[in-house]
Formats: C-alpha cells, structure tokens, sequence
C-alpha cells in the first residue's frame, strides 16, 4: 500500500504533463510502412519492414570495408560522395552498375534518402557507365523522397523521352500517394491508360492503404475493380493487406472471406500471410485454428527470418507452450544481432505462460546487452509483473524507471491499474487510471491488441467485484476500438451484471447489435441475470 501511495503521490506532482507517445508494440499492423517503389524489391516484406540494426552497421564483415557501398555509407555527415568515388577510381577499381544498385539499396533500407539522392546525381552526371532506365527511376524516386513531387515532376519533364515509360510514371504515381496526394496520382494513373503503359499493383495497394481508415474504406471495392479493369493481377501483398484491415478492425469472418478470395484468385499465400492469420486468431482466442496456422509458418518459412520469429515468440507465448517459446527464442538468439524489441516480444511472452523467473533472466540479459534506454523497456517487466498481481515488484521497477531518467506514460499506468486491480486493490487501481487518463495516448496505441488487452483485463477484475458503472466504462473504451465484437468481451460486462445482482434485460440486445455473436457462456450468463428480474 505504501508503495502504491508513493506512486499516486510521486504522480501528483506533474499532473500537467502531456507526452505524445510512439507505439509501444511492434505487432504487424503498421500499414503506413507498406509501401514499395518500382525501383524496390518486390514488398515481400510488406507486414514487417525490413531493417538494419544500426550495431550491425558498425561493425562490416570482412572484406566489406573495400566495397564501394560501404565507403558511401560511411562517409562524414557533410561530406560529397563525390570525394568517395574519387578515392575509389584513384584506387584503380571500377564502377560498375552493380555496385550502384546493391548501393541504393543498402541506402533505401537505412532510409538515407539524402546520401541515396546524392549518388544518383552523381551517376548522371560524371556517367561512370551509360545510365538506363532504372538508374532515371532511381533518381526520381529520391528526388521526390527528398525534395517533393513538384520537383519530382520537373524532373521526369527533363529525362530523356526514351526513358519516360511505365517505370518511371509507376514510380512517379507512388511518389504522389506516398505524400497523399490521390487526385494527382489518379491523374497520372489516366494518362499511362492512355499512352498504354500498365500500372503495378504497388499503386493499388498504396490507394488501398491511403482508403484503409473507417470513413474512406468503401471506396476499397472501387479500387479492386479498376484494378481488374486494368488487369492487374493481384499480388500476394494486395491480400495482405486486405486482411490486415480487417484483423485491425477484429473482423475475424471478413479476414477469413479475404483469405478465401486470395485461393480462389490462386494466389498463393506466404509466410505472412499465414502470421496475419494466425495472430487474429490468437487475439480472438481462437486457440485451435491458432495452433493450425502456427504449424503452416513453421513449414513456410524462409530461413531465419527475424520479424517471424518474433511473431512466433508471441504466438507460442499465447498458445502457452513454453517449449516452442524457448526453442524459438534460442533460434533469435543464433542471429547475427538480436533487437531489443526480440527482447521484449519474449519477456512478454514468457510472463504470458506465467513463467517470470525466465522473464526475469530475460530482463537481465537485455539490461545488459542493449542498456535500459526507454520506457518500453520498463514498461514489458512491469506489465508481467502486474499480469501477476505483483504490485510490490511493479512498482519497485517503476522506482527504478524514474531514477534512470525514464518517463512513465499512459501505458505504464494502464499496467499498474491492473497490477493494482489484480492485487485487490481496486480504488487505487480507478486512482492509478484516473492518472493515466491525464497522459496523451495516441489512438493507434489505445487501438493495440497489448492495451485492449491490459484493459479487458482490468475490467474482468471490476467485473468479478460486481462494478457496474467502471466496467461500462471500460467496455466503451474497448467498443470504441471494435475490440467488442468478440463474445469474451461482452460475456465480462454480463458477468458484472451478474455479480452486481442487477437486472438488465437489454444485454443480448446490447451485443447482438453491437455486431457480436453470442456463444454458450452469454445465454448461461443471461439466465443468470434472468433471476434479478424484478
């Protein structure tokens, strides 16, 4: 109690304070990031964006400190790549395009779009070799990544004609809806109709993205059928995508009639694919079609893919098998580098199974290798705990947060409302809300699963307390994200009918209008409070 009562205290001092929060969690929903030019590898990575951890870049494997793009990348801030080239023609080697495109690309995935800019520029201008047409496509991308699309447009004006073709006018089109400009990418879309060059389904899949939000989404069926219009064939992202849109609005029937459309399109699923899969159901507690697809990723794999490793650490955490958790973990940890986020994805998993001496290890290793830098770090060990009830170690840690100069934010108090609710202490855990309330949560926060989570949590403990009136309040939270079309969530808010003794007889209405299907539990319920009936 005391420690609870330093912490509410400890808080009241900056009540004032407003953080905007970045996502706390990397579970693959982040559609902004699937987004690909022409110039680019195919998105098979469209859920998990690629990424090159900046320790690994410090440290080039043997014999890369003699490669031309690694000069590139290593160059001063400040300094002219032109002073890189020299040095390595007066070595007596040559530029070869190659080296130019394995450069870039290493460039675009460290998102130094300056430095990539630089070196096209570069290119068409000393002309090392004869430029073609994807080192034109290479310039316009970066030019509008950096510089704009006005000036991305005054560009493609001035390459010669025999290069302005489907390439660059694809690459032209996903500039503009990267800077959301529809109507403009629309335009050009027309004009490659009219002089037949065929549009990639790079730009159907950003339109779809850019119409992903709830007022804009049913302009998506629009998109589909100019897509086939145009006979573009669907490509496997496309679905991805698709049913990322409905996993994210908890549309487990609309993610299964997307996947069935992709067999019947005959396009053949990837490991992706499968993860978006498999996790929904996993959010749904749908445990058994879960472990189904679980086992298709680990047949679909493609050798030892970080991003699905993580999604299999959370899968293995919700299925509660510690086995495949610490085998697919020990498989992370073979990895040349292991990210930070690794670690936390497995301390939530195992404190998920209820294995907190491990989570602890984890913990420990991390603090170690990685440091404690931030909040999310504070905040994965703190969420176990409170999963647990353990309020004391919670809080200990959140000591320990704020002396390394870590903010607590909203996330933080939502994990202590529930280690406090979890503890039986339930008017510290509404005061601990309430203090949470005052913190700036983005809406793409309080619509993660790990939040809605922690929420419904919290709301099962009021419910068994028979708290009506906070456990109304909590369910318009959880309903405002769609996380209320599943039966557990409206079967937690009868239950706390139920306890409260209280008779409600719109309930069954309440859910089946809220787009949520009653299961056996929800008619036990309501024959429960059928009995309160005055």
């Amino acid at each position: 109690m005391r420690v609870i009562a330093f912490v509410l205290h400890e808080q009241s001092t900056f009540r004032a304070f407003r953080r905007t929060l970045n996502a706390p969690y990397l579970y693959p929903n982040n559609l902004r990031r699937i987004l690909s030019f022409c110039t680019q590898a195919p998105p098979e990575a469209a859920v998990f964006p690629p990424e090159i951890p900046p320790e690994t870049e410090r440290e080039p494997k043997e014999g890369e400190a003699k490669s031309l793009s690694w000069r590139i990348e290593k160059l001063p801030k400040g300094d002219s790549v032109t002073s890189a080239f020299c040095r390595w023609m007066g070595d007596g080697l040559p530029i070869h395009r190659g080296d130019i495109f394995h450069m870039i690309n290493r460039l675009r995935r460290l998102k130094s779009n300056k430095r990539a800019l630089e070196v096209m520029e570069w290119v068409i201008r000393e002309r090392p070799y004869k430029p073609k047409e994807l080192d034109y496509s290479y310039l316009l991308e970066f030019t509008i990544k950096f510089h704009g699309v006005a000036q991305g447009e005054a560009l493609f004006t001035r390459i010669p004609s025999d290069f302005q073709n489907e390439l660059l006018y694809n690459n032209l089109v996903l500039g503009c809806l990267d800077r959301g400009l529809i109507r403009l990418s629309l335009a050009y879309m027309k004009k490659m109709r009219e002089l037949g060059h065929p549009i990639s389904y790079l730009a159907f899949n950003r339109l779809i993205i850019l119409h992903s939000s709830p007022s804009r989404r049913k302009a998506i069926r629009k998109i589909m059928i100019q897509m086939k219009a145009d006979k573009v064939v669907p490509h496997v992202s496309t679905f991805n995508i698709l049913m990322k849109i409905e996993a994210n609005d908890h549309n487990i029937e609309g993610l299964v009639r997307v996947f069935g459309d992709m067999k019947r399109m005959m396009v053949e699923p990837n490991e992706i694919s499968f993860c978006i899969l498999a996790v929904s159901h996993a959010v749904a507690r749908l445990y058994t079609a879960c472990q189904a697809y679980v086992e298709i990723i680990n047949k679909s794999m493609t050798g030892d893919n970080w991003s699905t490793l993580d999604i299999l650490v959370i899968l293995h955490g919700y299925l509660g098998n510690q086995k495949e958790v610490e085998r697919t973990w020990s498989m992370i940890r073979a990895l040349p580098y292991v990210r930070s986020k690794s670690f936390l994805l497995a301390i939530e998993a195992y404190g998920r199974i209820g294995n907190l001496g491990r989570a602890e290890e984890l913990w420990h290793e991390m603090a170690s290798e990685k440091g404690l830098k931030s909040t999310e770090q504070f905040n994965s060990m703190i969420g176990v705990y409170c999963r647990h009830g353990l309020i004391t170690k919670a809080t200990g840690l959140y000591k320990e947060m704020e002396k390394s100069g870590c903010k607590a934010n909203a996330i933080t108090f939502r994990h202590l409302a529930l280690g406090c609710s979890r503890a039986g202490l339930l008017k510290e855990a509404i005061r601990t809300l309430e203090l949470g309330a005052e913190f700036v949560a983005s809406a793409k926060i309080r619509r993660s699963t790990p939040w809605l989570e922690t929420t419904l949590s919290i709301m099962g403990v009021f419910a068994e307390d028979g708290d009506v009136e906070n456990v109304e309040k909590l369910f318009e939270e959880l309903k405002s994200a769609n996380y209320s079309r599943y039966s557990f969530v409206y079967n937690t808010l009868i239950k706390a009918y139920v306890k409260a003794k209280v008779y409600e007889p719109n309930l069954l209405r309440r859910m089946i209008l809220g787009g949520c299907r009653p299961d056996a539990e929800t008619y036990s319920l309501m024959r429960l409070v059928e009995q309160f009936r005055p």
